[in-house]
């Protein structure tokens, strides 16, 4: 340890009491502890850069984290752990947090989050020394690159702790992934190197991260699996190790979601452990408690075989599950007392489990469906999420805040000679495009800006990500490496043919590109760490930066590692690789993202984005090289999350269980839940419910005839509902409409196929199941007249038409809303009373206030709220007549949003997809 390093820990003890220390409090601080270093190294020279530490512990303090929010169900749960805390000895927890702080440089903030929310998952398990059978099933919910890792490192030392006596983490299909989880536990929970030996003795092992944190007691835990790429759960290696689940000392096992790995580990616990039940006859593991860890939960573990249903509607027992779904319900099963938690950062897939509550199936025993508890986990406020990425605009119809995309992405426009959307596997990819030439001197810059800053011995990566073939990633790989060579030489030998002119190349990109991204950045983003760079102090370190870089391909075929861990002094590295990269895999340091894998698939685009997480002291030097396309889907899925969440927290907030959750998710007619064909098969059955939601038109034809057919239909409904009942901001307003009025027009009016919201088919199939329910029987029709539109005559009524942007390509048969909204927020209330109004903007305001958001602007109301507030006897149809000029056409384009009610009693509406739905909409198989 430096004297750097002791100053740190020093002053972080001093500081352990504040909470949020001024910057004069983390002066005063360090200097003593500079002081104190000087103390106890007399002869030696103490040298440490106090402002870099100052400015280091800035940035710890500054970060906070919020409580998660659950839902749950305590049937068959026994509350446990308020009664057992004070007896249990936290020791493995408390070497964890000592190791966070003291070796990793968290925060006691974070640390201190982090001790909540693993306690909050650990009481909702069963505690390990109660008696009988049980079985808890949950799933924690967090972001992309977030510390879902860290989370159950903390939980998993905790469960130890309180007596779980079996350990699996289920880590990935990648043994890449699988080592890389392994070796996070080695250091974070086995405290030594599970590749000098698997099972502890007390004699030389190599102890790695929290086992050099002295103890009073010597930590034994044993593990049948090691962080070696090979290391895998192997019978036989397991047996010579004498390593028997149920002991006096807990066991780890890290393996890959694996048709032979979890065969072979189920029958070695049966063998070793199991006994005969009397009443089954199936063996069945008596008095081990059991935590299995299943880490990216949504993926492999999920039954892509679906249910099959009997005539009554009930699950048929007999139905097939996929081989890996089948063997982690198994091994469930096989054991008296089990716990299964699933990690994931995209639920989707998980929540269409299917919940079977009436029935186990008698050979794998219940899917996996987290029917005890769901958690959605708080991000801590230095993560760089799709959020802080893509940005969002303001859309109070959903509830979510407008926020600023950070200025770091870069759109690349000159890659499609070079890798087309759709190569084939014999594709040779001709010359690197400059975006990507450009790109590899981005990295390069940041390398050397990172050393400027201090971080000379910090990881830097670089991912390329254009192609899944491994075939085309060696190609890419090799012109990659060329490049880097190329510049390696010059950067070292300079130019003999045109001197100085790569260095001008840098000079410009750095000038042009980092500087006003660092300024920009600086001014969003509070970082104390980041600090402007010169380009003279940029240009002393380009060769030094470039010739550490290394280029290694990450794919199944490849024998390239990232193998950080062997990198003391830092590595740096270009990985290019496809879906080994794709997943869970951490990218250390990462920084410049080159990105070109088409998918839109909500939770594969998301797992790609392997440029979210932390990057302290280096944000502003980060950059995502990316297509327009890609931008524009990752603006909608982040949206898409955050109403998920949004939909979570106020499940949340109304107690509601998992099943309500999943049932909530299932159903929501915006699709929120897209996730692969696989996990959906052919002729699959899906229900929907428009409660509480919007239906709205955001993409129409260009086509007159289609047009002129909506205008005639929607003419022809105005008629009939006679004189209107009132007029409000020059808005006409018929009340106490029926419903046969509103789905004779929804029937009448074609809406285009790709706005799944305002499918007419399902919109009227739904209106008429809620109306033996007495809901929805009444309605409100709106025509909306802007005041700053053009005239035109609807139906007899002039009305000024709505201007909204034509955001498709000139050469399109579509005319798409830009910013996919048609609906003005306070449209929305237009049928609800004064007092009603203010109550619901005073509830948004209370809303914001419990978020920690900043007040809004008063008069703008939370349309989730809205809609709360709203009799679920009365729905209410806007209709917008939108300028017709915006696409060069005379007739105006008739546009509605319908306001649902909340119902508690909503009848579900099913409706069939197949995979040729999936093909054409998402370009999934």
């Amino acid at each position: 340890m430096n004297d750097y390093d002791r100053a740190r820990l020093v002053a972080q003890a001093l500081l352990k009491g504040e909470r949020t220390p001024t910057r004069q409090i983390i002066q005063e601080k360090v200097k003593i502890a500079v002081d104190s270093t000087r103390t106890s190294e007399q002869g030696h020279t103490v040298e440490v850069d106090e402002e870099k530490l100052v400015r280091e512990l800035e940035s710890l303090f500054n970060i906070w984290m919020g409580l998660g929010t659950v839902l749950e169900n305590q049937e068959g749960h026994i509350p446990w752990l308020a009664d057992r805390n004070s007896e249990i000895n936290w020791d493995f927890w408390n070497r964890y947090v000592r190791y966070l702080e003291e070796e990793k440089g968290w925060a006691p903030a974070t640390t201190s989050g982090l001790d909540q929310l693993t306690e909050s998952i650990l009481q909702r398990l069963e505690n390990p020394l109660r008696s009988g059978d049980w079985d808890r099933r949950g799933m924690v919910v967090g972001q992309v690159q977030s510390g879902k890792t860290a989370n159950y490192t903390g939980l998993i030392c905790k469960a130890v702790d309180a007596g779980y006596k079996l350990i699996i983490v289920l880590a990935g299909i990648q043994n890449s992934l699988r080592s890389q989880t392994q070796l996070r536990l080695d250091e974070g929970f086995l405290g030594r190197d599970s590749q000098v030996n698997r099972a502890f003795d007390r004699g030389q092992n190599s102890l790695m991260g929290a086992g050099k944190i002295l103890t009073e007691k010597l930590l034994i835990a044993h593990s049948a699996t090691s962080s070696a790429e090979k290391g895998d759960f192997n019978q036989r290696v397991a047996n010579q190790n004498g390593t028997i689940p149920g002991g006096g000392d807990p066991v780890l096992l890290v393996v890959k979601k694996n048709k032979s790995v979890l065969s072979n580990l189920l029958k070695w616990a049966l063998n070793v452990r199991g006994i005969v039940n009397e009443e089954s006859g199936k063996r069945i593991v008596r008095g081990v408690p059991l935590l299995v860890i299943d880490d990216e939960a949504d993926n492999a573990s999920i039954n892509t075989n679906p249910p099959l249903f009997d005539e009554n509607g009930k699950v048929q027992e007999e139905y097939d599950v996929s081989a890996i779904n089948g063997l982690i319900r198994k091994l469930l099963y096989s054991f008296e007392k089990s716990a299964y938690v699933g990690y994931t950062a995209t639920p989707f897939a998980n929540i269409f489990i299917y919940p079977d509550p009436d029935k186990k199936n008698p050979e794998f025993g219940e899917d996996l469906f987290p029917r005890s508890f769901i958690i959605n986990l708080p991000a801590p406020s230095n993560y760089i999420g799709p959020v802080q990425i893509f940005g969002l605009d303001t859309d109070q119809a959903i509830g979510l805040e407008a926020s600023e995309a950070l200025p770091i992405i870069r759109t690349v426009e000159d890659q499609k000679e070079w890798m087309p959307d759709k190569h084939k596997r014999g594709h040779v990819p001709g010359e690197l495009p400059g975006s990507l030439k450009e790109a590899i001197r981005a990295f390069i810059l940041c390398c050397a800006a990172r050393i400027v800053r201090g971080q000379e011995n910090e990881h830097n990566s670089m991912l390329v990500h254009v192609a899944r073939f491994t075939a085309v990633q060696h190609e890419v790989a090799k012109q990659v490496k060329d490049e880097l060579t190329s510049l390696q030489k010059r950067l070292r030998y300079g130019d003999t043919n045109a001197p100085g002119k790569l260095e001008e190349e840098f000079e410009k990109l750095w000038k042009d590109d980092f500087v006003p991204t660092t300024s920009s950045i600086l001014l969003s983003i509070a970082d104390p760490e980041l600090k402007s760079v010169s380009w003279e102090e940029v240009k002393l370190l380009l060769h030094p930066a470039a010739s550490k870089i290394q280029v290694k391909k990450i794919n199944g075929t490849a024998r390239d590692i990232l193998d950080y861990w062997e990198h003391k002094d830092g590595l740096s590295v270009i990985a290019i690789g496809g879906d080994k990269l794709s997943r869970g895999l951490t990218l250390e340091g990462l920084s410049v993202s080159y990105y070109l894998r088409a998918s839109k698939m909500y939770d594969t685009l998301m797992q790609m984005g392997r440029w979210f997480g932390y990057r302290p002291g280096y944000l502003d030097l980060c950059r995502l090289y990316t297509t327009n396309d890609l931008v524009e889907w990752y603006e909608h899925i982040t949206v898409a999350s955050e109403e998920l969440r949004q939909e979570f927290d106020y499940m949340a907030d109304a107690g509601a269980t998992p099943d309500e959750f999943g049932l909530k998710v299932r159903t929501h007619p915006q699709g929120l839940v897209i996730t692969g064909a696989n996990k959906m098969k052919t002729g699959t059955v899906m229900q929907l419910s428009y409660t509480r939601s919007l239906s709205e038109t955001t993409i129409f034809y260009k086509d007159e005839t289609k047009n002129q057919q909506n205008l005639e239909v929607t003419e022809e409904m105005l008629r009939t509902l006679g004189e209107y009942s009132r007029q409000e901001s020059n808005n006409y307003i018929w009340e106490n409409v029926r419903a046969t009025k509103i789905t004779d027009f929804i029937s009448g009016y074609q809406s285009h196929p790709k706005v799944k919201t305002a499918n007419t088919t399902h919109l009227v199939d739904y209106i008429k199941a809620q109306l033996p329910q007495n809901e929805l029987v009444l309605w409100t029709v709106i025509l909306i007249s802007n005041n700053r539109g053009k005239k035109r005559c609807i139906a007899g009524h002039e009305v000024g038409t709505t201007l909204r942007k034509d955001a498709s390509p000139e050469s399109s048969q579509e005319y798409r809303l830009s910013k996919s909204r048609l609906l003005s927020p306070t449209d929305e209330w237009l049928d609800l009373s004064e007092v009603t109004r203010q109550e619901i903007l005073d509830l948004t305001r209370i809303q914001r206030e419990e978020a920690g958001k900043p007040p809004g602007a008063g008069n703008t109301p939370n349309g989730k709220i809205l809609r709360s507030k709203r009799s679920p006897k009365n729905g209410l149809l806007l209709l917008y007549p939108l300028e017709p000029e915006v696409i060069y056409s005379e007739i105006p384009v008739i546009g509605f949003v319908i306001s649902f009610p909340d119902s508690k009693t909503a009848q579900m509406v099913e409706y069939k997809v197949n995979n040729v739905y999936w093909k054409e909409e998402f370009g999934q198989p």
